[in-house]
């Protein structure tokens, strides 16, 4: 039970990344983040343990009595966005392309799909966002070790880095909480962070 998943919000409730109860506790406990309800009320770790535990809700036992778990904290202290970077791995790349071969635009599982250099390594060519893309089998051997244009392909879409949002990083596991959603909600997101323009 301590080490179930805590979402962790900045102090203008946006997600920053998810943590442990244990850790949730122990920053409650130190006064860095207060726990946040259901109506959106934060409480410090002395009104929230104050709290009544209703059936069936989930609680830690102390002597003598029991304390809600939180499922969402606020870092009291923290207002800066989380850096939006993405890891250039394997499964990112598979995310970034839709597991679709970036050549003849067909989706395909991760299994049949391989990752080409469009810049061939035997040209110079470097393991980065923008060299890197899904390729599926045929296309990858009617490549060869050649440049698109010698082989006569052309990219659906110029290969970059992708910026998302940094709960895009959690597992569609971990996102399952009802607590959650309002705080995760793509399209209430979008409505608080877009850019406005006259």
């Amino acid at each position: 039970m301590l080490d179930a998943s805590v979402l962790v919000l900045n102090r203008s409730f946006f997600p920053l990344h998810i943590t442990s109860v244990r850790r949730a506790f122990c920053l409650l406990y130190l006064g860095i983040a207060r726990a946040v309800d259901e109506q959106f009320k934060t409480f410090d770790f002395e009104s929230w343990s104050k709290l009544a535990v209703v059936e069936r809700e989930e609680a830690i036992g102390l002597v003598g009595r029991l304390i809600r778990i939180p499922r969402v904290i606020l870092i009291l202290t923290y207002d800066r966005m989380p850096i939006g970077q993405v890891r250039f791995t394997r499964l990112n790349i598979f995310i970034r392309d839709k597991n679709t071969c970036q050549y003849c635009g067909k989706r395909y599982p991760k299994s049949e799909l391989s990752l080409d250099h469009v810049i061939p390594r035997s040209y110079g060519g470097k393991s980065t966002w923008e060299n890197i893309v899904c390729c599926c089998a045929n296309c990858n051997r009617k490549k060869g070790g050649r440049t698109p244009q010698e082989a006569g392909m052309k990219l659906l879409k110029k290969p970059k880095p992708p910026h998302w949002t940094p709960f895009y990083k959690f597992s569609l596991k971990e996102l399952r909480r009802k607590e959650w959603l309002p705080f995760l909600n793509m399209i209430d997101l979008s409505y608080w962070h877009t850019e406005l323009l006259e």
